[in-house]
């Protein structure tokens, strides 16, 4: 491909509503539009990303640092827009709304009898132990939700010091609303005093960690009463048991035990589905310097930019022409600089573009049969006999 037939249009500048700095580069390399449109040369290199993806494991050989999780594929980056817990020890991955986490039972004790309380002004967990001078792991919080698809009543249960993920429950029941109060009063549960013991209609969900917590207080379903001592399986059976809680950073890995870590990052596959801009930016990002974009060969959008620097004595364009149609013929994936500009200006969009090879034809080397060759991500030229560039690049 040839500069005149394929025109890029590279900035000096950064823009300035660039989020990070691989972002900007893609910008002033001609990759994305300053409003984050793919330009040609951005889907050059997708369309060969794309060509990669018989082998199911080519991500990581683009060079990336990634985290993998279980059917997802994560890009760590502090300006990403999804949440992720990672374990640094064992590699395991998650996004935060659907990471599993090692619970901690709170204590061990036999079941003792129901006792209904009053506890008058205690809609709320804080409220309630408080109220009763118990910390919150004694306590159980209910959360009622409809299922959109059949108007289902679904009633969760999860320890009162845990967050339930909403992520979790869809993906266990289906896409839910919040039930209202007519709603909640109809299965026989009462707003803010809630709990699964007698109701009627519901499908009962409560968390894996409550059938391992005894005697937790628990709504009597009458405004201004709790119930001390409630057990799972005993005073109600639930229909399913899962994890329905949010991890959170720090807590102990599902799979090894370790600390937790939170950071944020791109969600780069999912369930063998590829984000291939998502992809084009996380190779920005990771392959870069401060001149330019430093892509791997396997993700360049060329493998060579060719370019001559016009002389004084000989015909330097002849022969950067010849070259081209010997590369190319060899099936060579070339980018010729044809310009008639300065070779300041061809050397420093060359870096900014960030093919892996930059061959310069020009006049100094011709007068002895020669061709500069510098690869991108090393500092020294070498110089190279024209009779054996092509075999020498095809290495």
């Amino acid at each position: 491909m040839k500069f005149s037939q394929f025109p890029i249009q590279t900035h000096r500048e950064s823009p300035a509503n660039a989020r990070s700095e691989g972002a900007a580069l893609l910008v002033r390399a001609g990759y994305v539009s300053h409003g984050g449109e793919l330009l040609p040369l951005g889907q050059l290199v997708i369309q060969r990303i794309q060509k990669l993806v018989a082998e199911p494991s080519f991500l990581f050989h683009l060079g990336l640092s990634l985290l993998s999780g279980k059917d997802e594929i994560y890009f760590p980056l502090s300006t990403g827009s999804t949440e992720i817990l990672a374990c640094p020890s064992c590699g395991f991955a998650s996004r935060l709304e659907l990471a599993p986490v090692k619970k901690t039972v709170f204590c061990t004790e036999e079941p003792a009898l129901p006792e209904k309380v009053l506890t008058p002004d205690c809609p709320s967990i804080e409220s309630l132990a408080l109220f009763l001078g118990i910390p919150p792991e004694k306590t159980a919080k209910a959360l009622m939700f409809v299922r959109k698809t059949d108007e289902k009543f679904i009633f969760v249960v999860v320890r009162g010091d845990m967050t339930m993920s909403e992520a979790k429950l869809a993906a266990l029941v289906g896409e839910i609303r919040l039930a209202n109060d007519a709603e909640i009063r109809a299965v026989g549960a009462v707003p803010g005093y809630a709990s699964p013991i007698g109701v009627q209609n519901a499908l009962i969900v409560v968390d894996d960690l409550i059938p391992q917590s005894p005697n937790l207080v628990a709504g009597a379903n009458e405004a201004g009463y709790h119930l001390k001592n409630v057990n799972c399986g005993r005073d109600y059976r639930p229909d399913m048991v899962a994890d329905l809680t949010l991890a959170t950073a720090g807590d102990p890995c599902a799979t090894c035990g370790a600390p937790l870590e939170s950071t944020k990052g791109w969600v780069l596959a999912s369930e063998g589905a590829f984000d291939f801009e998502k992809i084009l930016f996380a190779l920005a990002e990771s392959h870069h310097d401060e001149k330019g974009l430093t892509l791997p060969a396997l993700a360049a959008p060329f493998d060579v930019y060719l370019m001559n620097v016009l002389g004084k004595t000989m015909n330097t364009t002849q022969a950067a022409e010849k070259l081209y149609n010997q590369l190319t013929g060899a099936g060579t994936s070339v980018f010729f600089d044809d310009r008639d500009e300065r070779a300041g200006v061809k050397f420093n969009d060359a870096d900014l573009i960030g093919c892996p090879v930059r061959v310069t034809v020009g006049e100094r080397g011709l007068q002895g049969g020669m061709v500069e060759v510098k690869f991108r991500r090393e500092s020294e030229n070498k110089l190279i006999s024209l009779d054996q560039i092509v075999s020498f690049l095809q290495k």
